[in-house]
């Protein structure tokens, strides 16, 4: 059974843009429920300081997050920067790790859990 991938990754929030954020996160979401069938799940959450969002991505493996990076919504591009901290439960190929630096500069923090020891994935039960 192939392991799950888990990814954490923190975005600036672009001046005067968190009121946009907010409007287009739910939308963002959806659009990630209708293209990305595998995904278990996937959710954006603000900084108290309102400064940056992180998404939380929930894969049963590696290539629906390969899946995820070739169909995910672009309008993110609007409204967050740079990636500031990225951080991988599971082992990426170093595609995904290109990809990572690309998102977020030179002075992105990767960080890489890459043994999973055990746990478990509770099965649908309806969308939530």
């Amino acid at each position: 059974m192939a392991s799950p991938f888990i990814v954490i990754a923190t975005c600036k929030v672009k001046d005067g843009k968190l009121a946009d954020e907010k409007k287009r996160a739910p939308r963002s979401a959806q659009y990630a429920h209708d293209h990305e069938p595998r995904t278990i799940g996937f959710h954006e959450f603000g900084h108290a300081d309102g400064t940056e969002v992180d998404f939380i991505q929930f894969h049963p493996d590696i290539e629906s997050f390969e899946h995820h990076m070739t169909v995910h919504d672009p309008s993110y591009q609007d409204f967050l920067g740079e990636t500031s901290s990225v951080r991988v439960y599971g082992q990426p190929t170093e595609a995904i790790m290109d990809l990572f630096t690309k998102l977020g500069g030179p002075n992105v923090k990767i960080t890489v859990i890459p043994e999973h020891l055990g746990g478990f994935t509770r099965g649908p039960e309806g969308d939530s």
